[in-house]
């Protein structure tokens, strides 16, 4: 089994020695403790300790991920990059990283308007443009 890392250990001791801070009065220690933790781990996939590490390392840190047996601190991920602007052509379909000069204001993906009804038709559906 893999050695835990320095800084788990090192905050798995501190929490640990943060229970006896309670004294006699444990119980409504460690509910609002356990519903911070509870809370934070709903919201946010990861307790007030991974924010904690994370903060201090600059590493994404999760206790869910550690339970998986996976890395408990593992850099961010990159941003993607931006999605390439498509018009139509003859015959095809041209991309660009970014829009060329004179291109249309719309991609191709982006729906024209709708064409008026023929006579004698209700209206435009609910939810049309127009």
């Amino acid at each position: 089994m893999a050695r835990p890392s320095p800084l788990f250990a090192m905050m798995t001791a501190l929490a640990g020695a943060a229970l006896p801070l309670g004294g006699c009065n444990v119980g409504p220690t460690l509910t609002i403790s356990g519903s911070v933790t509870a809370g934070s781990l709903i919201v946010t996939g990861k307790t007030p300790e991974d924010h904690l590490a994370g903060w201090l390392t600059g590493m994404d840190c999760s206790s869910v991920r550690f339970e998986q047996r996976r890395p408990w601190c593992i850099p961010h991920a990159e941003p993607p990059g931006p999605p390439p602007f498509c018009t139509r052509s003859i015959g095809s379909i041209d991309c660009w990283t970014a829009p060329p000069a004179g291109a249309p204001l719309r991609g191709v993906a982006d729906p024209g308007p709708l064409p008026d009804p023929p006579p004698g038709l209700p209206g435009r559906p609910w939810g049309s443009p127009g």
